[in-house]
């Protein structure tokens, strides 16, 4: 069966994709080449091509007013178990404050009706900051709207984030693979992941798939391509 994918972003974020690559669970393999914006359903966001250090890809930005957790809409196959691939690039947009993270990130299991997701995502300025704590927040696991970011690490500190060396505005490989209640992250095609959740919040159910989340309204600027 086949519905639109969901790629995410917020804020000012800048998306942008050239080929999505997954696997689902039952083995079928896809492939969607994004070097236009035809097919898109846009949700709180604007679609253009751009090229980032050589490659042509699609950009996400933030719709100027939005407050939401926007996204794009792709041709794709619904996932609720599965891999997938993609490469991100991601740094904080001019003019930001100290606090953005530059966030970028897959989401998956994502609803058609927009109301919930589950995502990894990447704070790129925190994988080489000159503070330890920091850095062990350079990876996350949320779960949109129940579980973010701020409760899970008040309720469970330490057990959806990690550490791993990320540069900001550099193509860096994600990978995820889910199944069930089980998700992993790796990350620049590490053969061991970075981050493990074994109790995913939402019901293992069949939803879109993406890329470009950060949790909150926050000035960033993020590239993937898959």
């Amino acid at each position: 069966m086949h519905a639109p994918r969901t790629i995410v972003s917020i804020a000012t974020a800048l998306v942008a994709a050239t080929l999505v690559s997954g696997v689902a669970a039952g083995g079928e393999q896809w492939q969607v080449a994004l070097t236009n914006t035809s097919g898109f359903v846009l949700h709180g966001v604007r679609a253009s091509t751009v090229t980032h250090k050589g490659q042509q890809a699609t950009r996400l930005v933030e719709e100027p007013g939005a407050n939401i957790e926007g996204y794009a809409l792709v041709p794709g196959p619904m996932l609720q178990d599965g891999t997938i691939d993609v490469d991100l690039a991601g740094r904080p947009a001019d003019g930001a404050n100290d606090t953005a993270r530059g966030f970028i990130g897959i989401a998956f299991r994502a609803r058609s009706d927009h109301s919930a997701f589950e995502c990894f995502y990447l704070r790129p300025t925190n994988g080489r900051a000159d503070d330890q704590l920091r850095r062990n927040h350079s990876t996350q696991h949320i779960s949109f709207p129940d579980f973010p970011w701020q409760k899970l690490r008040e309720q469970t500190p330490g057990v959806y984030e990690s550490y791993v060396d990320l540069v900001p505005s550099e193509w860096t490989h994600v990978r995820i693979e889910f199944q069930d209640r089980r998700a992993a992250l790796y990350v620049n095609r590490a053969p061991q992941p970075v981050l493990i959740v074994k109790d995913l919040k939402l019901p293992p159910a069949a939803g879109g798939s993406g890329c470009g989340l950060a949790p909150a309204p926050r000035a960033s600027s993020a590239i993937c391509g898959w």
